[in-house]
């Protein structure tokens, strides 16, 4: 029996094989190793390029949006690597490799964009000497970017543990080698802009080959150092390796360990110099003690001999008070003496008794003085007052002065 085979319109095989490149994984995200052939860039900021192989080739094409990132560096021949995804391209029904990065391959390419690109952000100027911020001297947390399974995270926290174990430190584990490494870094550092009270980021790897720090020469990686909102210590590689990240970061270490040495200070520096600060303290408050005491017996024997003086003064002036006191005193009683002489005299003077004295009496009828004859009558019984006594009479008689 003949299998019926389904008619299909150009367009409508053209999108169904479009449809499966598009649910393929796989071909969404991709690396694949080539050599640039026929290279070209467009006047619409698009890219051009021809990847070979041993005995195939496909046309790659990268959009304007991700061309910027593409240095001047791709020649026909060099070994490139290329991160992207496979679609169809209808107009000419062929499959197209849309790449999105390009990786040099091998030591002339990775230095020749290595160049191009330092030149770039040189006259930008991305690596000047200003921008470098300064290390914190004391770190409170520091925000550790490398492999969460490499040699160089425990190189690191052996330092920290050793020479300041009172900073905390943050692991962000990131690829540091191969093509996903720049997206993994930069995404690294997106992440520790946003841990609260960060003071310092190490980025840091292991040695290697020149072309396992291509992604430390990478252009996002790069800005990205340069954009930290905190100090960026960069340990990577050895001696001799020098990356764009190390000539933007704020220090550059030749080492993980070094780097980390830089960052974290000496705990017993610290304990030797809070000692030395804490054995001048005690002897400026020893001095400080010592003066204060010396002017406060010398102010104490001011005081008591101003009080002494004053107390001397006050008793002078209390002895001259009493004596002008006592003689006010005096004067006015024998003021008081006389003018009392004085009135006693005339009371003397003005008293009746003074008259009984000189041989005159009273006489008084009923406690009454009878000051006429005519207050008295024959018979009445009337008491007559002598200067020295009284004497009891009865009036007989009444005679009256013509």
């Amino acid at each position: 029996m003949r299998i019926p085979r389904s008619q299909l319109t150009v367009d409508e095989l053209t999108f169904y094989i479009q449809g499966i490149f598009a649910s393929d994984v796989t071909l969404k995200s991709v690396v694949v190793s080539g050599e640039i052939a026929e290279f070209k860039r467009h006047t619409s900021g698009h890219c051009y390029f021809t990847l070979l192989g041993e005995e195939s080739r496909v046309a790659c094409a990268v959009f304007r949006q991700y061309a910027g990132f593409i240095p001047k560096w791709p020649d026909n021949g060099d070994k490139v690597l290329v991160e992207g995804g496979v679609g169809i391209y209808p107009q000419r029904g062929v499959y197209q490799f849309y790449a999105r990065r390009l990786v040099p391959v091998g030591a002339g390419a990775i230095d020749r964009a290595r160049r191009e690109l330092r030149e770039r952000l040189e006259k930008e100027g991305l690596f000047a000497p200003e921008l470098k911020r300064a290390l914190p001297p004391w770190p409170r947390k520091v925000a550790l970017i490398t492999s969460g399974t490499g040699a160089a995270a425990w190189d690191v926290l052996r330092v920290a543990e050793r020479r300041y174990p009172a900073c905390a430190v943050v692991v962000v584990a990131a690829q540091v080698q191969g093509v996903e490494a720049p997206f993994e870094i930069e995404r690294a550092l997106s992440r520790v802009a946003a841990v609260p009270g960060l003071d310092c980021v190490l980025l840091v790897r292991g040695g290697g080959s020149r072309e396992d720090l291509v992604p430390f020469d990478d252009e996002r990686v790069v800005r990205a150092v340069r954009s930290c909102p905190v100090p960026v210590v960069s340990g990577v590689g050895h001696d001799v390796d020098t990356t764009l990240c190390d000539m933007a970061a704020d220090l550059r270490a030749s080492t993980p360990s070094a780097a980390a040495e830089l960052v974290f200070p000496n705990g017993k520096d610290l304990e030797e110099g809070l000692s030395g600060v804490r054995a001048r303290l005690a002897y400026a408050v020893g001095r400080q003690i010592f003066a204060c005491h010396a002017q406060l017996d010398q102010t104490e024997n001011l005081l008591a001999t101003r009080m002494r003086r004053a107390v001397q003064g006050l008793a002078g002036r209390l002895d001259a008070l009493e004596k002008g006191a006592a003689s006010a005193a005096a004067l006015c009683l024998a003021e008081g003496r006389r003018a009392l002489a004085e009135r006693a005299a005339r009371l003397d003077a003005l008293s009746p008794l003074a008259v009984l004295v000189r041989g005159f009496v009273t006489c008084e009828r009923s406690g009454e003085r009878a000051r006429s004859i005519c207050d008295l009558s024959v018979g009445d019984r009337v008491e007559v007052r002598f200067a020295d006594g009284t004497a009891g009479a009865v009036v007989d008689e009444i005679l009256h002065d013509t």
